[in-house]
């Protein structure tokens, strides 16, 4: 399976993403729409599961479709709830460490 995180921008999205199989982690950033478009679908086509988390945004109309017709999972997250979470302070903290 292949668990990724997306930041989803308008004009792009960042993505880090891991191989639950082998472990291999990576980071891409993706140009809207035709890259993105066909990095998931490379992905569906070889046969991936793949579960993909993001923060709620009114722009990704067309990558959810997409998301939904790949059946890939899509969670959606809340940015106030997760900021309200304090993880993203002890996301920071944790990078400022390393």
């Amino acid at each position: 399976m292949i668990i990724m995180g997306c930041d989803y921008h308008p004009g792009f999205q960042q993505i880090a993403f891991v191989d639950t199989d082998t472990g291999e982690l990576q980071e891409r950033r993706l140009q809207h729409h035709e890259e993105a478009e066909k990095f998931y679908r490379d992905l569906a086509v070889q046969g991936m599961k793949v579960r993909v988390g993001m923060e709620a945004s009114g722009h990704a109309r067309w990558f959810e479709r997409l998301l939904s017709e790949l059946q890939f999972e899509l969670w959606v997250g809340d940015a106030a709830e997760i900021r309200r979470s304090g993880y993203a302070s002890r996301k920071r903290i944790g990078r400022m460490r390393s």
